[in-house]
């Protein structure tokens, strides 16, 4: 098995179980690998530390397998580890009857490029480096073995994995497509998902509980949802009794899967709903124009920084709607603002949200530091900047 020697200095990160070698912190690779192959870490002064997935073209050389230099990288280490995965879901009590659950979490299970997700009956497998790329069989194996599923979908067709030299991989991996449209039910809310064209793996799972949180929020509020997606937290705002929800989203087609999850629950008063194909930004400023004022908005906007090098032009966008959305709440309003970019800390979004208040001249406080659910956990070396976060604000 081939070594990769760490420079001087550079087993730092190791020691705080952080998974990712950067090339930055390589001396060289003594040996022969190939994309995905296991490799053996050792320190500059060759004491062993880690088994990792070797990945020659990207920034981060090696992500780590195992911290136990002993421990051997087979099949048997995918069964056992996506086994445990699965396991840790069904040991949390507000995960039991879920149908929609993340069920491996890449890094923070210890499977670094590894994302598995269930709807239902179905699986959805999306693989983003080339440790798992090599892995694939034995993965899949595992997971049918893990979940007993009926089928499982790949959705390998993340950008990262330009960065890592594979090209996207989409399609039905076991099983066959199921003969009806795919939907779950998510705290009493029908909800269609697209694991085939959809966004992510087809839902947006981290952002479930947050929902729940909107239900509970909404009764009698004026409520305003911008980048509605399909429709997520308008339906949970319904059913929690809003007495409007105005929805916008720029896609056209992510809209009309919005109308069709609401007609799939006519326990909710269409009625109260309005749905706006519209650019947010240039919306936001309309309805500031126009005089209109809500109780509840809900910010949930695409990734603006991937990395730290967006992170400025970034929060230049979130500072930009989190004012117009304090401008448009009513007095004792509240604003449910999110970020999921990797390139913004949540010290720094909460920076940027108390920015935004001063910008707009209204005086609020944070009621709730709100995160991902108990479904995608994340690990205490792994960096929290790459996961969702969220504030719950109030307006004086």
């Amino acid at each position: 098995m081939a070594q990769l020697v760490l420079l001087p200095g550079k087993d730092r990160s190791l020691a705080r179980r952080h998974p990712w070698i950067f090339a930055a912190a390589v001396e060289k690779l003594s040996g022969r690998a190939r994309p995905g192959d296991t490799v053996d870490v050792v320190a500059a002064n060759g004491r062993p530390l880690a088994k990792a997935a070797w990945s020659p073209e990207s920034k981060i050389r090696a992500r780590v397998w195992t911290f136990n230099p002993d421990e051997i990288v087979d099949d048997a280490f995918f069964k056992r580890h996506i086994q445990a995965a699965v396991e840790r879901r069904q040991l949390t009590p507000e995960l039991r009857g879920q149908d929609g659950l993340r069920l491996v979490h890449g890094e923070s299970d210890g499977l670094p490029g590894l994302i598995a997700d269930r709807y239902g009956d179905t699986v959805v497998l999306q693989l983003t480096a080339t440790g798992p790329e090599k892995w694939r069989q034995a993965i899949i194996h595992a997971l049918q073995r893990a979940t007993v599923c009926a089928r499982i979908y790949e959705r390998s067709d993340s950008h990262v994995r330009r960065l890592e030299g594979l090209p996207p991989v989409t399609g039905w991996v076991f099983g066959a497509a199921p003969a009806e449209r795919l939907c779950i039910v998510e705290n009493g809310v029908r909800m269609q998902v697209d694991v085939v064209a959809g966004h992510k793996t087809g839902f947006y799972l981290d952002q479930r509980d947050n929902r729940l949180l909107t239900r509970t929020l909404a009764a009698d509020r004026a409520t305003l949802n911008c980048f509605c997606y399909t429709g997520g937290f308008s339906l949970q705002a319904l059913a929690g009794g809003a007495s409007s929800v105005l929805s916008i989203d720029s896609s056209g087609p992510a809209l009309a899967t919005a109308i069709d999850n609401l007609a799939l629950n006519p326990q909710l008063d269409a009625n109260r709903a309005e749905w706006r194909e519209a650019d947010v930004f240039t919306e936001l400023r309309a309805l500031k124009s126009a005089g209109q004022h809500f109780d509840l908005i809900i910010l949930d906007p695409p990734k603006f920084a991937p990395s730290a090098a967006h992170a400025e032009r970034a929060a230049r966008a979130y500072r930009d709607i989190n004012a117009y959305a304090f401008r448009l709440l009513n007095r004792g309003g509240l604003l449910m603002s999110y970020s999921c970019s990797g390139g913004i800390s949540s010290e720094y979004f909460q920076r940027i949200v108390a920015d935004a208040a001063v910008d707009a001249g209204r005086d609020a406080r944070i009621l709730r530091r709100l995160a991902a659910p108990p479904d995608h956990p994340v690990a205490l070396h792994f960096s929290e900047g790459e996961y969702l976060k969220g504030l719950l604000c109030q307006v004086d």
